[in-house]
C-alpha cells in the first residue's frame, strides 16, 4: 500500500525520525499528538499499534481516511480525549511544541501518558535567529536552540536525550521559500487559527508523492554529517521518561 506524500521538508525530518526510531527497542504502542493530515502517522501506523490525536477538524478527517488504511486510530480533540488510563511506549510530537505558549506544561502533561521507561520523539524548528514571516503565519511562539531544548527536556523529566539538527543545506532554500510565501493577512487571525491551518499548508497532492521522495533523497543523505552541528532548520530529539 502506498504511503501519503510528504513535503520536501518533512522528508528531511522523517529521515532523521527513522534513524532515531532504530535506537528504540520494545516499542509496541505509539501515540502521535498533532497528526496533521496523517502522512507520517500512516507510516507509524504501519509499524506499531498507533493512536493519533488532531485538533483541526479538516486535518483530522483527512488523517483518519489515510491512517485507518494502515490499522491506526485517529481521534479528534486533545490529549484529554484519550481514556484517563491510556499510556504508550512512545509519544511522537512533530512540529507542535512551538505552537504551545506554555511548552514546559505540555511536556509534563505528555510525560504522564508514557509507560514506565517510555520515550518521547519530538521535533521543533531550530534557532530563534531564523524566526521569520512563516513562523508568524504558522502560529509559532518560538524556535529552539539545541542546548536549551535538551535542558528543557531534562527539566520536565525526560533524560538521556539525543538532539539532532536537520535540514542542512536544502532546508535553507525551502525555509527561505516559505518565508517569501507568507502574507500579511495572517496577522488578523488568532494564534489558534494559524496553528490549525499550518498542518494543511503547502501539502503536496497524492500524485506527487514520488516526486517529493526522489527530489529529497540526496538531501536526506547530505544532512547526516551535520546532525550534531549548528547547521540546519529544525531539531529532532529522542528522550526517555526516566533517568535509568
Amino acid at each position: 500500500m502506498n504511503y501519503p506524500p510528504l513535503t520536501p521538508t518533512a522528508w528531511l525530518r522523517y529521515d532523521m525520525v527513522k534513524r532515531l526510531l532504530r535506537k528504540l527497542d520494545g516499542v509496541q504502542t505509539v501515540l502521535e499528538i498533532g497528526v496533521g493530515e496523517g502522512a507520517v502517522g500512516a507510516r507509524l501506523a504501519d509499524q506499531f499499534t498507533y493512536v493519533g490525536i488532531e485538533q483541526d477538524e479538516d486535518s483530522c478527517a483527512k488523517a483518519r481516511s489515510r491512517i485507518e488504511n494502515f490499522g491506526g486510530t485517529v481521534l479528534h480533540g486533545t490529549l484529554s480525549t484519550l481514556p484517563p488510563a491510556a499510556k504508550f511506549d512512545l509519544i511522537c510530537v512533530f512540529e507542535v511544541l512551538e505552537h504551545i505558549e506554555d511548552d514546559r506544561a505540555a511536556l509534563c502533561e505528555w510525560r504522564t501518558r508514557l509507560n514506565e521507561g517510555g520515550a518521547l520523539l519530538v521535533s521543533v524548528p531550530a534557532f530563534q535567529r531564523r524566526f521569520g514571516p512563516w513562523d508568524e503565519r504558522a502560529g509559532h511562539f518560538r524556535r529552539y536552540e539545541p542546548q536549551d531544548f535538551a535542558r528543557l527536556l531534562a527539566s520536565t523529566g525526560f533524560h538521556h536525550s539525543t538532539v539532532w539538527t536537520y535540514g542542512f543545506p536544502a532546508g535553507y532554500v525551502l525555509e527561505w521559500t516559505r518565508h517569501r510565501l507568507a502574507r500579511e493577512s495572517y496577522k488578523r487571525e488568532s494564534m489558534a487559527n494559524r496553528t490549525a491551518k499550518s498542518g494543511r499548508a503547502l501539502q503536496p497532492p497524492d500524485r506527487l508523492a514520488w516526486v517529493t521522495r526522489l527530489g529529497s533523497a540526496l538531501f536526506c543523505l547530505l544532512q547526516i554529517p551535520f546532525r550534531r552541528s549548528r547547521h540546519g532548520i529544525g531539531l529532532i530529539a529522542l528522550a526517555r521518561s526516566d533517568d535509568r
